[in-house]
């Protein structure tokens, strides 16, 4: 069995819980204070028991400091002991194939046996920050199934010119998605699948089922999934909901097109009760509660999708409230039950 295939005994499947960590600039704070954070997050992760740990590539938003998950990830290594530390994802248009696997293969050189490299096809950003990020001269026009297979052929060292670091150092790869085309893609290059439910909560089994339907066993032997869910956990539902405010008025303001850095709760709370029940309605994919609410919802996404890993994103305002969040969450997988 696969580092990465599902851990199966003989009653039931064991969940796993990971991490994806944007590493965001609250209201207040800086990029530095954000990516302490997100160091000081994945060691606690690690000692808890979470799997895994992602990073995320966005390019010229002022509330995210996670532009370089290959530096990020290097960075987590060395502060962490067992868990498996990665991209969520590298957004392979940016980039050229062979500098990826350059990269990739040194951090697996590394830390052998704990680097993922998950890949997406998102800009990350505006239009305007993903051309600065690409060299002009950088191909557009390649398919993103092209320059995947560009990518692999460097690990697998079916290339004319080396990755040289690539060689013998290989990490464990990703497809990420939140469709059901990025699922089909997936499942026919045989590659592990990472649907992103916090961004598109409708379509989270019917990705999945598509990824298995399509599976064809080129690089893995079963189809090998996670879902992202954005939780907020509390001692109780009342103060989980306080603390999911900022990020509801956040998510509504920002499909009016309006940009801000996530509020503290008091701030959100001051909005008239009308405002607040139109921003829950954007974040209808959002879990937020209680221990016993959020082991319920939780179960619900295990049992719609019938994957065994939940990868947590939590965007609250207070790294202590975040911190509480996933030392929560912890205790609550102890009580689910995979297919």
């Amino acid at each position: 069995m696969g580092e990465d295939e599902p851990v199966v005994d003989t009653q039931q499947q064991a969940v796993r819980i990971s991490v994806l960590d944007t590493s965001p600039i609250v209201a207040g704070s800086t990029a530095r204070q954000a990516l302490h954070n997100t160091v000081d997050l994945a060691v606690l992760a690690d000692g808890l028991g979470y799997h895994r740990y992602w990073s995320a590539e966005h390019h010229g938003m002022a509330g995210v400091a996670s532009s370089a998950p290959a530096v990020v990830a290097g960075r987590l290594a060395d502060a962490t002991r067992r868990l498996r530390v990665g991209s969520g994802g590298v957004l392979l248009a940016h980039h050229p194939p062979i500098v990826v696997a350059e990269q990739f293969g040194t951090l697996a050189a590394f830390h052998p046996g704990r680097i993922d490299l998950g890949l997406g096809r998102a800009l990350g950003g505006s239009r305007r920050a993903a051309d600065a990020v690409r060299e002009e001269r950088e191909p557009t026009a390649t398919s993103f199934a092209d320059r995947i297979a560009e990518l692999l052929g460097y690990f697998d060292q079916d290339r004319p010119v080396r990755a040289t670091p690539a060689a013998g150092n290989v990490p464990a790869f990703w497809l990420l998605g939140s469709s059901t085309a990025s699922a089909r893609l997936a499942g026919s290059l045989g590659l592990a699948y990472a649907f992103a439910r916090h961004l598109n909560p409708d379509e989270a089994g019917q990705a999945l089922r598509a990824y298995r339907t399509a599976f064809r066993p080129v690089r893995l032997s079963t189809p090998t999934t996670l879902v992202s869910v954005a939780v907020i956990a509390a001692g109780t539902d009342e103060r989980a909901e306080w603390l999911a405010g900022p990020t509801r008025r956040k998510t509504s303001l920002r499909l009016r097109g309006d940009r801000i850095l996530l509020p503290p709760p008091e701030e959100a709370a001051a909005r008239p009760e009308a405002d607040r029940a139109a921003a829950a309605a954007h974040t209808r994919g959002l879990v937020v509660g209680s221990p016993q609410t959020v082991r319920e919802r939780l179960q619900a996404v295990l049992d719609e999708t019938g994957t065994g890993e939940l990868m947590i994103t939590t965007p609250v305002h207070g790294h202590a409230d975040r911190r509480t969040s996933f030392e929560l969450v912890a205790t609550v997988a102890k009580q689910l039950v995979g297919r």
